[in-house]
């Protein structure tokens, strides 16, 4: 028989957070004397002092930080089973927060939105157009549901979904295009480099930048585009992206020696998939469904 209970750990773990009984009660509306009494009969049951009052706050003591630190686990995964209880019983989402990088083809993203809305209508989407790590960082955060990204956080598990080829172009009267010769690292470096910027808040990678003397950062891949087809610079592009302006003649793939072309694999993460609705689920084999490859 256990001799405590997930609510009188709740309660020890409001004390702490709050700095005492009196705060703890405000914060979880519960009773001042009802919140006493669950936290000394925890420590009577247990035989071991869990507080000491310093001043006028409650303080954990050495065997209570260990005790409550293996607690939160047990009280974070009754949360989220009482979170998945709940999905069950209301049967599908009121809404789905996708976070998708813009390297995703964007006719596959709108053609897996558009079967999703007909089965179904009335579930909302969300939908986060992230670059590099920026999606990675919403997922680690819970701000989404879905992730597709080159990255999978630490911590979760992704499931490949598409790789994406990059070729390094330029605008066939751009500089480079006219040495007539292969090109190499030293030749770009040279000249202007277009970089997309890394959406996420925090830390954030410079990915794919070679140290050129100048370099322009831009928010989005068609930005990119279109400068580039301007003559204003060099950069490496998803070919599924740019394929009119390659026919068209706008773009010109750069004759490099090596490195001219990337590929970069995007995976479909789950923020949790035990927790995950029907319409999450729907969602994420829609996505697969109509992925290229």
């Amino acid at each position: 028989m256990h001799r405590s209970t997930l609510e009188q750990w709740r309660m020890l773990q409001a004390v702490v957070e709050h700095g005492g009984f009196a705060q703890a009660a405000q914060a979880i509306h519960k009773s001042q004397s009802s919140i006493n009494h669950a936290v000394h009969k925890l420590q009577d049951q247990l035989g071991v002092p869990l507080l000491e009052v310093v001043g006028r706050k409650a303080r954990l003591t050495a065997a209570g930080t260990l005790l409550l630190r293996r607690a939160n686990q047990l009280l974070s995964e009754a949360a989220q089973l009482e979170d998945i209880a709940t999905s069950l019983a209301r049967g599908s989402e009121a809404e789905v927060r996708l976070a998708v990088d813009e390297l995703y083809p964007a006719d596959a993203l709108a053609q897996a939105l558009a079967d999703f809305s007909g089965a179904y209508p009335h579930t909302r989407v969300e939908l986060f157009e992230t670059v590099l790590s920026g999606g990675p960082e919403m997922l680690q955060s819970g701000r989404v549901d879905l992730l597709v990204a080159a990255q999978v956080p630490q911590g979760f598990l992704g499931d490949a979904l598409d790789t994406i080829s990059f070729l390094a172009v330029a605008h066939p009267d751009h500089p480079l295009h006219q040495l007539g010769r292969p090109l190499q690292l030293a030749d770009l470096r040279q000249y202007r480099q277009l970089v997309v910027r890394d959406s996420a808040r925090g830390q954030r990678v410079d990915s794919g930048w070679l140290g050129a003397e100048q370099r322009w950062t831009v928010s989005h891949v068609a930005t990119s585009i279109a400068m580039i087809c301007q003559g204003m610079g060099f950069a490496w592009l998803p070919e599924s992206r740019m394929a009119s302006a390659l026919a068209a003649g706008q773009l010109k793939a750069l004759p490099l020696e090596e490195g001219a072309r990337r590929q970069v694999t995007l995976y479909l993460t789950y923020a949790d998939k035990d927790l995950a609705g029907p319409a999450t689920r729907d969602l994420a084999a829609r996505l697969r469904a109509v992925c290229p490859r």
